[in-house]
């Protein structure tokens, strides 16, 4: 594809607001590594900007793509805003023959710094991801910054991006806002064999022998109900529960401890280990709240879980038919779903092969690259 802009250099892109990469935490940096080698492959000058804690300081480079590490306050209301503001600052004061000929900024709450991009002739796009003022883990001051981010969103750079249909109308119909519409991908590709002991055999598992949750352990997520619910549930596969989060121990404590013995708790799980989970689980079990298109369920989806889902209009959007629906605020309707799939194994199968298919047919990581360069072409 011919380069849209700067005539014998490769086209500049940018991406803020994520923790970084090697992706190793969550939907924003698994975005950010997938899209940003997809666009190195396809011949773009990609830069991410990391987190000092999360990417190490001296790495440079991934896969192609250029890394800027930089510092943070390390609190759960200051980590975002202030790595935003300084990688902002940074790209502004680049020479404009290597600054970018377009941004991508995650996470709306980034929004109130976007002008800075802008003043310096930057073109944006902000995803502003769900309706974050929803959350249950933000207090008062976290919701009301993210409810005024969502309308600066609105009128801030030049494009916004939506991951779910459900999202995008939130903002065509309270704000009169359009966006660009672009979920996350899946590329399913079979888990390499271990150099040592692999992630079933150090866990205790078989394969299509356990339930698998991962999610990050907060309260809108409601690992909580998920362990509630399995208490109740006869039989015995494993409930394997992959996540963890900053600054909710208590919260976790509440439901690890004392957790029924069938639970296991290996942590966050990321690379191969990850795909080996999810390659060979019988069912998926996703009891988000609030979002739009979550990338864990999707994945999911595409290595060929069956789909346990909290009923929400945005999960709805993503699942369909493939399917079977729960509601989390009633952790019952979720027990009778374990014992339904530890009865019925063949259905279960059956119901992760359509969603593998669904899967497929809308949340390509090529399609969602695809859209991506679009937009960047748009902008540029």
């Amino acid at each position: 594809m011919t380069a849209p802009v700067g005539a014998g250099r490769a086209p500049r892109v940018a991406i803020l607001g994520s923790r970084g990469i090697p992706a190793r935490y969550g939907g924003y940096e698994t975005l950010a590594e997938e899209l940003a080698v997809r666009l190195v492959d396809r011949g773009w000058r990609v830069t991410v900007y990391c987190r000092s804690h999360f990417t190490p300081r001296h790495l440079e480079r991934h896969l192609g793509v250029d890394l800027v590490v930089l510092p943070t306050v390390r609190s759960k209301y200051l980590d975002t805003p202030v790595h935003a503001l300084l990688s902002c600052l940074h790209l502004t004061l680049r020479r404009p023959e290597v600054r970018a000929d377009a941004a991508l900024v995650l996470n709306s709450a980034n929004a109130l710094f976007v002008p800075l991009l802008s003043v310096a002739g930057v073109p944006v796009a902000l995803h502003v991801d769900g309706i974050e003022k929803r959350r249950a883990k933000w207090g008062p001051p976290g919701r009301a910054v993210y409810a005024l981010s969502e309308r600066l969103a609105c009128v801030v750079g030049d494009a916004l991006v939506t991951d779910a249909e459900v999202i995008g109308r939130h903002y065509r119909e309270r704000y009169g806002a359009t966006s660009w519409s672009i979920a996350y991908g899946v590329d399913p590709r079979p888990p390499r064999p271990a150099a040592g002991e692999s992630a079933l055999a150090r866990l205790g598992l078989a394969p299509r022998g356990y339930f698998l949750y991962v999610s990050r352990f907060e309260p809108e997520n409601n690992p909580h109900r998920v362990v509630a619910a399995y208490r109740e549930a006869g039989g015995d596969l494993p409930l394997v529960m992959v996540g963890g989060a900053p600054y909710a121990s208590r919260f976790i404590a509440s439901f690890q401890e004392g957790a029924d013995p069938r639970v296991v708790f290996p942590g966050p799980v990321y690379g191969e280990g990850y795909r080996e989970l999810l390659a060979n689980a019988l069912a998926y079990v996703h009891a988000t709240e609030v979002g739009g298109t979550h990338p864990a369920l999707v994945e999911a989806m595409g290595y060929g879980n069956c789909p346990l889902v909290n009923d929400a209009p945005e999960n709805r959007e993503v699942a369909g038919d493939a399917a079977l629906w729960f509601r989390a605020a009633e952790p019952a309707t979720l027990t009778a779903l374990f014992d339904r799939v530890r009865r019925d194994p063949a259905e279960a199968l059956e119901r992760g092969r359509r969603a593998a298919r669904r899967a497929a047919e809308r949340y390509s990581w090529e399609a969602v690259v695809d859209r991506y360069e679009a937009l960047f072409r748009y902008l540029a």
